[in-house]
């Protein structure tokens, strides 16, 4: 059994019930926070714009904005509901570290816009090893 099977069998046996309610409250706020996006695009694309190091053409700035608006709102989904939670916590851990380093976690820890991401990052490696649990699509589909 390779390393991933591993860690695969080990989230599913040590599952608190608890961490079942963290893993639809982070995706309901993951959920949230695409719509917001979806509401305010200006304000993600002038929040990548203003900590860019390197020119970004405006396509592609709106590229990468759709896909962390889109990626948060179907994320958020999968994640709440427990399905392929490890799939989508993956997708959303690039999005999540740029957003802690966009917040500047380096430049002003004290800055209260930094913790939720910190948290979500944290969450997002913690359910991409131990999957979704037993109260989840998962788990039902999996005794049908």
């Amino acid at each position: 059994m390779n390393l991933v099977h591993k860690i695969e069998n080990w989230g599913d046996s040590h599952h608190p019930w608890f961490l079942d309610i963290v893993r639809i409250s982070l995706g309901i706020f993951l959920l949230l926070k695409g719509i917001n996006f979806m509401d305010n695009t200006a304000y993600l694309r002038g929040m990548i714009e203003d900590q860019s190091a390197v020119q970004i053409s405006s396509g592609m700035l709106m590229v990468i904005v759709y896909y962390v608006t889109f990626a948060h709102m179907v994320g958020g989904i999968l994640i709440a509901l427990g399905t392929l939670t490890r799939l989508a916590s993956i997708i959303q851990i690039p999005i999540v570290l740029g957003a802690v380093f966009l917040t500047g976690i380096f430049q002003d820890p004290i800055n209260s816009m930094v913790w939720p991401s910190v948290t979500a990052l944290v969450l997002l490696v913690i359910f991409t090893i131990i999957g979704s649990g037993p109260l989840s699509l998962d788990k039902y589909f999996a005794e049908e």
